[in-house]
């Protein structure tokens, strides 16, 4: 008899789209620069400039959210062995927003990004039980584990770009995203998500498999 796998505690899929709008795919780099620069506030570092009385300048670096709940969620597993839902909830949603945004740039759905609504974008995150599920020293070397996955993903990710430049042309010709770049670009988001969940949303021990599916 074969058992069928255990689903990974962190999954994506994408509703393929019968037909997609060539007026928005061909301007889609400007359509997404609003929502891309709310994303950006979010998510991103920033950086200071500080000049003092002497006129010496000092660079300061910011911490953004993605990296500050990141930090604060290794902390709290392991000097206390938990993962508040709140701050869960609001890393989830985070991660759903963003992976909306990323399926509008990549041409996989022409429906704007939305902060509130699934829409055309399923990313489901368990929950972890921290005290039966984790171990509470891995958060500290996750990111080091991950190292393999980095490197396999910095490929995948130069040829999701390319074949997004591809399935741009073919939208504008036919109105339809090719099948197979379809599901190779949502495999590479699918594959990063599991990579984000293990080693910096941290809510499972289980090492990502080297999949798109």
């Amino acid at each position: 008899m074969v058992t069928q796998a255990e689903p990974y505690a962190a999954r994506l899929e994408v509703d393929y789209p019968e037909s997609l709008d060539r007026f928005t795919t061909f301007f889609r780099i400007v359509w997404v620069i609003p929502i891309l620069i709310i994303l950006i506030l979010l998510s991103a570092t920033g950086d200071q400039t500080l000049v003092t009385e002497t006129g010496e300048k000092l660079e300061r670096t910011g911490w953004g959210i993605t990296s500050g709940l990141a930090i604060a969620t290794m902390l709290m597993i392991v000097f206390r062995l938990r993962y508040p839902r709140w701050w869960f909830d609001f890393a989830r949603e985070l991660t759903r927003f963003s992976a909306r945004v990323g399926a509008y740039l990549a041409l996989v759905t022409d429906r704007y990004p939305s902060t509130v609504e699934e829409q055309a974008v399923h990313l489901e995150i368990d929950y972890p039980d921290v005290e039966r599920d984790l171990n509470r020293w891995l958060p500290l070397v996750k990111w080091l584990l991950a190292i393999p996955h980095y490197i396999v993903l910095v490929v995948l990710v130069a040829a999701a770009l390319i074949a997004v430049f591809v399935a741009w042309f073919g939208i504008l010709f036919t109105g339809r995203y090719p099948r197979a770049l379809f599901d190779f670009v949502v495999g590479v988001g699918r594959w990063g998500l599991r990579v984000q969940a293990y080693a910096f949303l941290l809510v499972t021990d289980r090492y990502p498999p080297f999949s798109l599916s």
